[in-house]
């Protein structure tokens, strides 16, 4: 595959809070997907989204060749490559628990795929949880809270961004973790009359952002 990149610059595939959160000074983006994998809320987070005695749910990814996994990719140019890669590497490595790999990320815009490093984590990582029902994992996230808010706006957060720059893809998976926290969550009568609409995770996000400001 001819697989191009800009010279000097490195590309990063973000497909969890990377999406909305980079935190690293980065020269552009891209919405497009990687191939052979697929997101799921596998993984477990005792820092950003939980605590030792709650850990949060938060992605990961896992191999299925028939899958992809929709996301963002940041370009970030070569004078800030070190202090990037030290960044993510305290954030997704040494309080997350992920591993760098390098993957062909396919731009939206249907140009030319680029090379990217992306962070997973794996089943061999002590914070792995593993597959669940979707009620369950909405249950755990329903309760959890770490070092940067609730897992609950971690998960409505992402299925805003599928909404808004992937409409056109349904991500079965997370958007059904997603109904059943909003059914955990309905009792305020200000949420009841929402709940069913297209648009009740934005409602629920604004709600549990004001709330808890």
């Amino acid at each position: 595959m001819d697989v191009s990149k800009e010279k000097n610059n490195l590309w990063i595939f973000g497909y969890g809070s990377l999406v909305w959160r980079p935190d690293f000074v980065y020269r552009s983006s891209k919405v497009g997907f990687i191939m052979g994998y697929k997101r799921r809320f596998w993984h477990g987070d005792d820092f950003h989204r939980g605590n030792k005695k709650r850990p949060g749910r938060v992605v990961t990814l896992v191999d299925d060749p028939e899958n992809c996994t929709w996301g963002v990719a940041y370009e970030v140019s070569e004078s800030q490559v070190e202090s990037s890669l030290q960044s993510l590497h305290k954030r997704e490595v040494e309080l997350g628990g992920y591993r760098m790999k390098t993957v062909n990320f396919f731009p939206k815009d249907g140009k030319s795929p680029l090379l990217a490093l992306v962070y997973i984590a794996t089943s061999d990582n002590p914070s792995y949880l593993g597959p669940a029902s979707d009620r369950d994992i909405a249950a755990q996230i329903a309760i959890c809270r770490g070092n940067n808010g609730a897992n609950i706006e971690y998960l409505l957060r992402l299925a805003e961004f599928m909404r808004l720059c992937c409409p056109e893809v349904e991500d079965e998976h997370l958007f059904s973790i997603e109904a059943a926290a909003l059914n955990i969550f309905r009792g305020p009568e200000e949420m009841k009359s929402t709940s069913e609409t297209p648009d009740a995770g934005s409602y629920m996000l604004n709600y549990i952002l004001h709330s808890t400001s």
